[in-house]
C-alpha cells in the first residue's frame, strides 16, 4: 500500500489503515471497486511532521484545518493554510512539512480505485492546493469515516463509507469551483446569478450579462461555461425552468399562468421547453406529484 505515516508522535495523532486483504476485496467488489480508502488520518498541531515520497502507489489528499505547512510537488514549492486542499496523485513524487513556528493540523486520505483519476479531474485544482474554506461540514464527513475503525471490518460498513467517501470528494470538487468563480476577477458568478434571479420573471440577452460583467460576449460566454458546463443562456432558461417546477409543486396555476410568470408569452413554446430541459411536459410533471 505504501503508506508511512512520517508521524513521529503518532500517539497524539489518528490514524487507521484498512487492511490489505480487504483492500483486495474492496478492489474487487463492484460497489467498492471505482473509489476506496486505503488509510485515513487526522494529526492536530503535528510539529516536525514531514514526509518526502520518490514513488506513490495511490492518491494523497490533505485538508489543512489550523495551522500552516509546505507541499513540494515536480520541484514547485506551495504554501498551506488553514481551510486549504491537497491533492497528490499517484505516481506523483512529493514531500511536505508541518511549519516549525505553526505547525498544521491536518485529515489525510489515501484513495484508489478505478475512478481515482476521473475524480482527481472533476477537482479541477489548476495546482496541488487550493483553498476552499473551513467547512465543518467537510469536518463532519470526515470524522464519520473514522467510524470504520469500530467496524470489526465489516464489508458492508466499508461499502457505506465507500459510497460516503465519494460524495465527499465531489463536495470538495464543487467548493473549488466555487471559489475559482469568486477570486476570478474576470467574472463574479454569484452576482450573475443573482442578476439572473433578478430576470426570471422576463428576458434577459447574453448582451446584457456580458456587460454586467464587462466583458465581451465572446469572453464572458467562454469563461461562464468554464465554470458551470452551461452557456449563459441556458444556464437561465434551467433556472427559468426551475422556478416553472416550483410553481407547478405549490399551486394549481395554469401552465399558461406559469408560462407567463417566467416569461413567456406563449405556453406551448414554454411547455416544448419545459419538456426539452426537464424531461416531460408541465402537465405531464404535476400530474407525478401524486404517484
Amino acid at each position: 500500500m505504501n503508506i508511512t505515516s512520517g508521524w513521529p508522535l503518532a500517539n497524539e495523532g489518528i490514524r487507521f489503515l484498512t487492511p490489505s486483504s480487504l483492500c483486495d476485496q474492496l478492489a474487487r467488489n463492484p460497489l467498492t471497486k471505482n473509489l476506496y480508502l486505503i488509510a485515513i488520518g487526522y494529526y492536530p498541531k503535528a510539529l516536525h511532521h514531514k514526509m518526502q515520497r520518490n514513488k506513490h502507489h495511490n492518491t494523497l489528499i490533505i485538508y489543512c484545518t489550523a495551522g500552516r505547512g509546505v507541499v513540494v510537488s515536480d520541484g514547485v514549492t506551495y504554501q498551506v493554510n488553514a481551510g486549504d486542499l491537497v491533492l497528490l496523485p499517484k505516481d506523483q513524487p512529493h514531500q511536505y512539512y508541518a511549519d516549525d513556528d505553526d505547525p498544521w493540523s491536518i485529515y489525510w486520505l489515501h484513495v484508489d480505485g478505478l475512478l481515482t483519476d476521473a475524480l482527481c479531474q472533476h477537482l479541477a485544482m489548476e495546482q496541488p492546493v487550493a483553498t476552499i474554506g473551513l467547512q465543518p461540514q467537510i469536518t463532519a464527513q470526515l470524522e464519520s469515516l473514522f467510524s470504520l475503525r469500530d467496524s470489526g471490518y465489516n464489508l458492508a460498513a466499508f461499502i457505506h463509507g465507500c459510497h460516503a467517501l465519494q460524495q465527499l470528494i465531489s463536495y470538495f470538487a464543487l467548493l473549488v469551483n466555487n471559489q475559482r468563480s469568486r477570486s476570478d476577477r474576470r467574472i463574479n458568478l454569484d452576482h450573475i446569478q443573482v442578476l439572473m434571479n433578478e430576470h426570471l420573471h422576463g428576458q434577459l440577452d447574453l448582451a446584457t450579462m456580458a456587460q454586467h460583467s464587462q466583458l465581451s460576449k465572446y469572453h464572458f460566454s467562454k469563461r461562464f461555461k468554464e465554470l458551470t458546463g452551461h452557456a449563459p443562456v441556458q444556464y437561465f432558461i434551467n433556472l427559468k425552468m426551475q422556478h416553472a417546477c416550483w410553481l407547478l409543486d405549490i399551486g394549481q396555476q395554469q401552465v399558461k399562468q406559469i408560462a407567463s410568470a417566467v416569461g413567456y408569452d406563449d405556453p406551448y413554446y414554454f411547455s416544448r421547453l419545459f419538456k426539452k430541459v426537464i424531461g416531460v411536459s408541465p402537465v405531464q410533471y404535476r400530474r407525478s406529484r401524486h404517484r
